[in-house]
């Protein structure tokens, strides 16, 4: 048969979807391609297929599906397309048959995928396979070949909603939001402003999102000059650059000048998250992750709903993952509703459609906003009761392009880059203002190599040990000794090690909680290898 399986290795679909060396997923590639033909054929929807490993290593790739309004797959389907993965080939035609049977799939309906990747040089041969696999249903299909992942996720919503989010093309995003961008920008006015036109370093990661923001500048070189580096002509994607290696290694990319209190952002490999940095006069590093740009976003959108005289249902939601800084900010200071759930972006996701206006964003830069039918209704209607000159109008005209600045189905970096300078401009500050909102309390990650990670249980959102029940009570004695300090652990989803995260007041108590909190696991959780090793000895395990 064509494409058959040739490893016995099992493959698992989780919130990234398969992800592995690229040489082992020809089979699965075919078979997420029929995947996606029959969920198409159940769901009477145009069904989207993206091909990347986003911040892994360039030898790497993987696949996910999107669902029809630009969400991730439903849950009960990812277990469904585990199994298709990894089903012997003598037995994949009644795999097939079962899943045709069991949701009453009429398999002689129309059905339509979408898909495209990254660029990786594997992407080619991939998507090929992908073909073969949707056109041994007999599917209609669009092969929209390298685009970013949010610009999949846009174009399969704008497809289903016949046009009504977006124009379903590459180019009806771009345009989309550059008109957004340009009429929010046109319409702030300050006396003052720290900058007239800004500037922005962007690190593309030599990947899809450079190519995509260099065409974006373009539309909106009126009002912002971005410059991009790691840009995809020569350097190698992911490596020395990008988000997840910005927020690991707390520090800048290779191939991006370091200029005092010059704005610098990175994308990852598919253009889905972005973390913000600058340096100060004395060139230190200073990051503002996706804690500060929550805080930053939710802000801008309170405002704009108080200035429309609205009342809105706004929340926050966070993983046990964001800084204690940020919470107490947003809670304290902001005075805006937080929730904490657990980690992974379908998660986020979900709470923050609870809210008329959910604001998620994980601290590695994931995240986006959601918006109720309601509150552009109510938007709508401020707008047709006021004068060309209320300002209860230009803020609720204001908010609308805020709405139609954001990518609603999917973090997207370019999205959320153009949110955070839309904010920024907006209340008239710079980096160094941004980031002195609140002051992220010091904290640190640390792995401890355990013999067997499924026995660690957890509870309330992933910051309780259930079971081992010694070890909680341990982690509660330690955390009281330390001035702000907080801790949980957490299974490793991939090995078996467990992951620590400490905060507290200073750096050392950071350090030295999270150790001994790690020495916990290690005596009381059935630790393997070596034992973990005092702060002082310079020895602390930082992990990825």
């Amino acid at each position: 048969m064509n494409h058959p399986k040739l490893i016995n290795q099992i493959l698992e679909y989780g919130t990234a979807g398969f992800r592995t060396k690229a040489n082992l997923l020809d089979h699965v590639l075919y078979r997420v391609g029929i995947l996606a033909v029959l969920r198409s054929k159940f769901k009477k929807a145009t069904i989207g297929v993206m091909i990347t490993a986003s911040h892994n290593p360039v030898e790497d790739n993987g696949v996910k599906l999107v669902d029809p309004h630009g969400e991730m797959l439903a849950p009960d389907w990812e277990v469904i397309a585990t199994d298709l993965a990894n089903v012997s080939d003598d037995r994949l035609s009644s795999l097939i048959d079962s899943i045709v049977h069991k949701w009453e799939i009429d398999i002689t309906s129309p059905s339509n995928v979408i898909f495209a990747r990254d660029t990786r040089p594997s992407g080619s041969s991939l998507s090929a396979s992908l073909l073969d696999g949707i056109k041994s249903l007999n599917s209609s299909f669009t092969d929209f070949e390298i685009l970013t992942t949010p610009q999949l996720h846009y174009l399969v919503h704008s497809i289903n909603t016949n046009g009504l989010y977006g124009t379903p093309t590459p180019e009806g995003y771009i345009k989309k939001l550059s008109a957004a961008f340009n009429q929010l920008h046109s319409n702030i006015k300050h006396e003052t402003t720290p900058f007239e036109k800004p500037r922005i370093f962007v690190d593309g990661a030599n990947g899809v999102g450079a190519l995509q923001v260099k065409k974006m500048s373009k539309e909106i070189e009126s009002y912002i000059t971005i410059e991009v580096f790691n840009d995809a002509t020569s350097g190698k994607l992911n490596h020395m650059c990008g988000a997840d290696y910005v927020k690991i290694q707390q520090k800048a990319p290779e191939g991006v000048p370091i200029i005092p209190y010059e704005r610098c952002a990175s994308f990852d490999g598919d253009a889905d998250r972005v973390i913000y940095y600058y340096f100060d006069s004395d060139k230190r590093f200073h990051m503002l992750d996706g804690d500060k740009i929550a805080a930053l976003i939710a802000g801008c959108i309170s405002d704009f709903c108080v200035q429309a005289g609205l009342s809105v249902d706004l929340g926050v939601v966070q993983t046990a993952y964001a800084n204690g800084a940020s919470t107490k900010y947003l809670t304290d200071t902001k005075m805006l509703k937080v929730a904490c759930v657990c980690t992974g972006v379908k998660h986020l996701h979900s709470k923050a459609q609870e809210f008329e206006v959910g604001v998620y964003f994980e601290a590695n830069g994931h995240g986006t906003v959601l918006y109720k039918a309601s509150v552009k209704q109510k938007l709508n209607q401020v707008i047709q009761n006021g004068s060309s000159d209320d300002s209860c109008r230009v803020a609720a005209e204001n908010l609308l392009n805020f709405i139609d600045l954001t990518n609603e189905t999917v973090g997207d970096s370019i999205s959320d880059m153009l949110l955070v300078e839309t904010a920024l401009k907006i209340k008239a500050i710079d980096v160094l203002m941004w980031d002195a909102m609140y002051v992220d309390l010091p904290n640190r990650q640390l792995k401890t190599q355990v013999c067997d990670r499924s026995i660690f249980v957890l509870t309330n959102a992933e910051q309780q040990v259930v079971k081992p029940e010694s070890i909680q009570p341990k982690i509660d004695e330690l955390v009281s000794k330390y001035k702000d300090g907080r801790s949980f652990v957490r299974p490793s989803g991939t090995e078996d090690v467990v992951r620590i995260y400490a905060e507290a007041d200073t750096q050392m108590n950071a350090d030295w909680l999270a150790y001994e909190v790690s020495l916990v696991v290690y005596e009381l959780g059935g630790g393997c290898g070596k034992k973990p090793t005092p702060p002082h000895d310079g020895k602390l395990l930082t992990i990825a």
